[in-house]
């Protein structure tokens, strides 16, 4: 069976870095080898007899050692996922259903849900003391982006997990920690800020007409996939507050204020389109966003008038 080796420090050139890794639930499941390796050379960089300003990793631990009177192995713990069987952080769900009240509750069901380490062994156990203790010592976090198909807007994946882990972050070390997308789907890697990824995401997609007139012609599902692209960037506000005010705007002047382009999307999917507009709705009364009395208001007429069609559509389906 393959295993880990630590790099010597000379060969290395830096100091060891701790690093809290949060796997995907699937990830143990598929790559159970890999998830052991990663548990293991977090405890070899911890057991390293090294200086601990050139070893963080080993200093973090000794101290949570000390701190939990717990032996070297356990405060060596890094690797953190989903009880066996269970998948996701749920708070895309709570999101995609508006069931939450604040970031806290969003980061007691990260901490719920992603509370179980893994050891070298493989075993892993509900260990939410190590998890809080861990995110309490966060810097930053980030995620690679390797898909030009799939942007941190276009699925709930990302801020079900990075989001999640943002508002986790906060809530442990009583302020926010920055959050970074990698971006290596073209050639040399570019590394932006996730308020820098999200406003790039929405000037190329949600508001390129290229973007969604092509999407438009798949016609029910194109209006579905619009409006989780709304959603999904309402989720990076719910869990980081990282979304531009002017993002939820020019979402509404180009889908639901044009009065054209609001009939278009409510003629081929009645449904979305209504989720659509209450999401930006949702956006404001959450404070992501404060438009001026007169555009709050025609949102509420658009979202009248969409809802009139909708129950229009069921009563013509029910009669």
């Amino acid at each position: 069976m393959r295993r880990a080796a630590l790099i010597p420090l000379a060969e290395l050139g830096r100091p060891r870095v701790d690093v809290l890794i949060s796997l995907s639930g699937i990830f143990p499941n598929l790559l159970p080898l890999h998830t052991r390796l990663i548990a293991e050379a977090c405890f070899l960089a911890a057991s390293a007899e090294e200086p601990e300003h050139h070893n963080f990793v080993r200093k973090h631990a000794l101290a949570q050692q000390a701190e939990q009177g717990c032996d070297l192995e356990t405060a060596a713990l890094r690797v953190f996922s989903n009880a066996e069987g269970a998948y996701g952080a749920n708070v895309g769900m709570l999101v995609d259903s508006s069931a939450w009240s604040d970031g806290d509750e969003i980061s007691q069901t990260y901490r719920r849900r992603k509370c179980f380490a893994y050891d070298r062994k493989g075993a892993s156990a509900a260990r939410p003391d190590l998890l809080q203790s861990a995110l309490a010592r966060v810097d930053f976090a980030y995620q690679n982006l390797e898909s030009v198909e799939l942007g941190v807007t276009a699925i709930d994946h990302y801020f079900d997990s990075l989001g999640a882990i943002g508002a986790a972050c906060a809530k442990a070390r009583g302020r926010t920690a920055p959050i970074y997308i990698s971006d290596q789907t073209r050639g040399e890697g570019k590394v932006r800020s996730l308020n820098e990824q999200v406003a790039l995401e929405t000037r190329t997609r949600m508001l390129n007409p290229k973007w969604y007139e092509g999407l438009l012609k798949y016609g029910y599902e194109g209006v579905r996939q619009i409006e989780a692209h709304v959603t999904n960037t309402m989720g990076w506000s719910a869990t980081t507050q990282e979304v531009d005010p002017w993002v939820y705007e020019q979402i509404s002047r180009t889908f639901v204020l044009d009065p054209e382009m609001r009939r278009r999307l409510s003629e081929l999917n009645p449904a979305a389109s209504a989720k659509l507009t209450n999401r930006v709705l949702e956006a404001q009364e959450r404070g992501y966003w404060r438009p001026d009395a007169e555009t709050l208001a025609a949102l509420r007429d658009a979202g009248d008038e969409i809802e009139d069609r909708l129950e229009g559509v069921i009563a013509e389906c029910a009669a």
